[in-house]
């Protein structure tokens, strides 16, 4: 265990297995660890259709399911962003201080290297299986296969928020500056 602190960024849109288990190799490598919840200002779109409250609460309830030690968790919000070195900056001040970031995002790393600190690629789980774009295009296509992907929390969350009706109505609608992916 490297006995220190690691932060880990990404979206959760929504919280999944691919997720939990970078997650999970942060809480055997690390004493704790930041879950940086990123583009905390965008939702009801079609890449991020759900509120920061809504992906902290699934990434709670998920450790809890998973039986985490949730006093070995920081969770801090981070507004949307252009993705640049200055960004960074942000990070640091809205996280405790950390020397190791935990990230897949080939952008992300590059920035953090660049600054300084440790970057660790976490284990892969299946990535084109458990990612967000998938788990959304699922649940557009009515596919009872999504609510595999992530865990039981996830999916009782999802529906008591009415986020299949929203997810489906993000992408029909097709407002302006919106640009559904699926």
């Amino acid at each position: 265990m490297d006995t220190g602190r690691c932060l880990i960024i990404a979206r959760f849109q929504p919280f999944h297995y691919g997720h939990l288990n970078a997650v999970e190799y942060c809480y055997r490598n690390y004493d704790e660890t930041i879950i940086v919840v990123g583009m905390a200002s965008q939702s009801h779109t079609p890449e991020n259709p759900f509120t920061a409250g809504e992906r902290i609460l699934m990434i709670r309830e998920s450790l809890k399911w998973a039986g985490h030690d949730l006093s070995r968790y920081i969770t801090v919000t981070l507004p949307t962003l252009e993705v640049n070195r200055a960004a960074i900056h942000f990070v640091r001040q809205y996280s405790p201080p950390f020397k190791s970031v935990i990230t897949l995002n080939p952008i992300i790393q590059r920035l953090f290297m660049e600054e300084g600190y440790v970057v660790i690629t976490p284990p892969l789980k299946e990535r084109d299986t458990y990612s967000g774009s998938t788990i959304r295009r699922l649940i557009l296509n009515n596919d009872p296969l999504w609510k595999q992907l992530v865990p039981p929390p996830v999916v009782e969350i999802i529906e008591s928020i009415g986020g299949v009706e929203r997810i489906k109505m993000l992408y029909s609608e097709r407002l302006p500056g919106y640009y559904a992916t699926a």
